[in-house]
């Protein structure tokens, strides 16, 4: 049985995060309480998905907060990230799970209740869900689902679901509402004059709501 708190996961951002770079705002933002770290740089080679992997990861070391790699699975096999997470429009579940083997999370992108409903829970440990809100840090998202849709969406995963699209410290209690393990963030944290304020402000809101 695999352990994670997806409650909140927090997915890096190069542009936002440029101020003071990827493996600071991380580290700002788990020592206020994140929960979850995604690198997620498409723009970036795998050598560099790498290098900014190994950093984070020692950056990370001790905390307790797991590292996620977004899309590179072969940066995320050399850097022994904790997990790798997955679109729709990347490899499948089957051909990901066959490259990282047994013990590495693998997190699964869901935007409609039949994706959702498909996912199958021996290969995928938990689903991205959303966007609940239009986000300028995703050009391509889908189309947002809302709350409502959040709750549909969560419900017919399989396996635990964290939510994610425009979300702030606002709507903790929402989403939580809707029955997702977490919420994660980008623009909320990362790029903000105090990544690890910010962060401890939405754990502050996550403790009061989660069951």
């Amino acid at each position: 049985m695999k352990h994670f708190d997806l409650s909140l996961y927090l997915v890096l951002d190069p542009d936002l995060c440029a101020g003071i770079g990827m493996v600071e705002t991380a580290r700002l933002a788990v020592a206020g309480g994140a929960t979850m770290v995604q690198l997620r740089d498409k723009h970036a080679g795998t050598a560099a998905m790498i290098e900014t992997g190994r950093a984070l990861k020692q950056a990370l070391a001790g905390t307790g907060a797991l590292l996620i790699v977004n899309d590179d699975v072969e940066a995320a096999i050399a850097i022994d990230a904790d997990g790798l997470h997955i679109g729709q429009e990347d490899m499948n579940a089957l051909t990901a799970r066959g490259m990282i083997g047994p013990e590495m999370i693998l997190g699964l992108s869901v935007e409609t209740e039949a994706l959702a409903a498909a996912v199958d829970p021996s290969l995928v440990d938990y689903t991205g869900v959303g966007p609940v809100f239009a986000t300028p840090t995703k050009a391509d998202h889908k189309q947002p689902i809302g709350f409502e849709g959040l709750a549909k969406l969560v419900n017919a995963s399989p396996v635990p679901s964290v939510a994610i699209g425009g979300l702030k410290v606002e709507h903790v209690a929402q989403v939580f509402a809707a029955g997702a393990k977490g919420l994660a963030v980008v623009s909320a944290i990362a790029g903000t004059p105090d990544p690890e304020a910010a962060t401890r402000r939405i754990a502050a809101e996550i403790r009061k709501v989660r069951p």
